[in-house]
This record gives structure tokens, C-alpha cells and sequence, in this order.
């Protein structure tokens, strides 16, 4: 299965991080322990593409797997992650933002899982406060569909 992300609303490439300037700001989605796929803060809209393994749950659900699923069984998540990417290409993480396997209608992931098919998840990238999305992002701030 595939998990596209598509965010909208970008915040900007320079922000204040506890009292620390930070000028290159970008946005990725986290493989392992790596930024992957990295979107520059002050772009208009970013776009990633995940391939998922399903894998049929004791309780009849799905549960997802695969480099860029994180989390336990029953508590699945994919991580959006913010760093400032330095001079020398490192990136410097300061947040994360969550989207959560359980947020997700079972009927829609049930329907992508047996056909193979896309889950499209669309969320701003900026919060109420104008700052980088992070913590636990739930609908209606994301939303889910069939691609």
C-alpha cells in the first residue's frame, strides 16, 4: 500500500526554536532515524510518497508496517520532522509532528489494504500560532481519503 502526505501552509524557512534563530528550516518525513524526502519551511506545498506493508491485525484490523512506520503494534504513527539544515548538509531535528495509523477510518484503511491502493493524508504544515506543526495531529486538522 502507499501513503501519500501532502502539506499545505508552510510556515517559513526561519524560526525562533527556545530562544535559538534558526534560518534553513525544513520538513521531512522520518525513515528510521533519518529526514527523508527534505522540503524547504518557505515552500509553497510538500509532498511525500510511503510504501507500507499491511499486515492483518489478531483483532481483525490493519496494522502497518515498514521503515517509515513507527511506534507499537496498536499504536502505529508517521513522523513529519522539522530541523535546521546546516551549511555542511546536517540537519539539526527540533520538533515532530505525529500522524497517527489509528486516526484513520478502519473502513478506509481496510479498502486501501486489500486492494493495494493510496491513503492520502492533507494537513497545513502551520499551527494556530504560526509556528512548525508538531505533537499528535488529529483530524480535523488531517485528513484522510482514498487516493
Amino acid at each position: 500500500m502507499r501513503i501519500v502526505i501532502e502539506g499545505r501552509e508552510l510556515p517559513g524557512a526561519e524560526f525562533v526554536s527556545e530562544g535559538v534563530p534558526l534560518h534553513d528550516v525544513h520538513v521531512a518525513v522520518q525513515v528510521g532515524k533519518e529526514p527523508v524526502g527534505l522540503v524547504r519551511g518557505d515552500s509553497t506545498a510538500a509532498r511525500w510518497e510511503l510504501d507500507v506493508r499491511t499486515v492483518a491485525g489478531d483483532d481483525g484490523g490493519i496494522d502497518l508496517r515498514g521503515p517509515a512506520v513507527h511506534g507499537k503494534k496498536g499504536d502505529r504513527f508517521l513522523y513529519l520532522t522539522w530541523g535546521d539544515l546546516g551549511a555542511d548538509g546536517s540537519f539539526a531535528m527540533f520538533r515532530r509532528a505525529k500522524l497517527m495509523v489509528n486516526d484513520i477510518d478502519p473502513e478506509l484503511l481496510g479498502a486501501a489494504a486489500r486492494d493495494d491502493g493510496v491513503l492520502v493524508a492533507s494537513l497545513p504544515l502551520t499551527d494556530e500560532r504560526g509556528c512548525p506543526r508538531c505533537a499528535r495531529v488529529k483530524p480535523p486538522v488531517i485528513g484522510w481519503r482514498a487516493g
